[in-house]
């Protein structure tokens, strides 16, 4: 039994996404798309993502599980968590999507967690991820990786300079 007081006073973190229908932001897709006709435009895209929302799905995982002497599973118990895919390389990678549509796409079961594209980001750091992958199941699949990850999830301004795109980190 729950002790009813062990709750006492907590409260549920607000969505930073109240209103969110799970559509794709028109501006992440226009950049997506120019990106898929000229690969060129990277910066575009992560120009975007900064201040774009993700969905980042989370699955039930099986903990553990006890079974009678008929071998029958009793008392499961399961866990829930974020999704990370390897690479043929063997690294890591959180997923993320653009939209519910692009992520029952991929697998209808898991559950949309909506988080601004840096937190996305930042977590893939904090899972030891080497990229961020968007919309793995199309239409058009984005990796973040390498120092744009760094730069999307610490938040930081996209410049470019002589044709060339980086990160600009803030004086401390």
């Amino acid at each position: 039994m729950v002790n009813p007081d062990r709750f006492a006073g907590a409260q549920l973190q607000a969505s930073a996404f109240p209103d969110d229908d799970g559509s794709q932001d028109p501006e992440l897709v226009a950049a997506l798309e120019a990106w898929r006709a000229d690969r060129s435009r990277s910066a575009d895209v992560l120009r975007a993502l900064a201040s774009s929302r993700l969905l980042v799905p989370v699955v039930a995982l099986l903990g553990e599980v006890e079974y009678d002497e008929r071998g029958l599973a009793h008392d499961k118990s399961s866990d829930m968590a974020a999704v990370l895919m390897q690479g043929r390389d063997g690294r890591m990678a959180l997923l993320a999507f653009t939209g519910t549509a692009q992520l029952d796409a991929w697998n209808p079961q898991a559950r949309p967690v909506a988080v601004p594209a840096a937190v996305a980001a930042q977590s893939a750091i904090q899972d030891e991820a080497a990229a961020l992958v968007i919309d793995v199941a199309g239409p058009t699949t984005f990796v973040v990786g390498a120092d744009d990850l760094v730069g999307l999830a610490a938040g930081w301004e996209l410049v470019e300079v002589d044709g060339q795109s980086g990160w600009l980190k803030p004086a401390e």
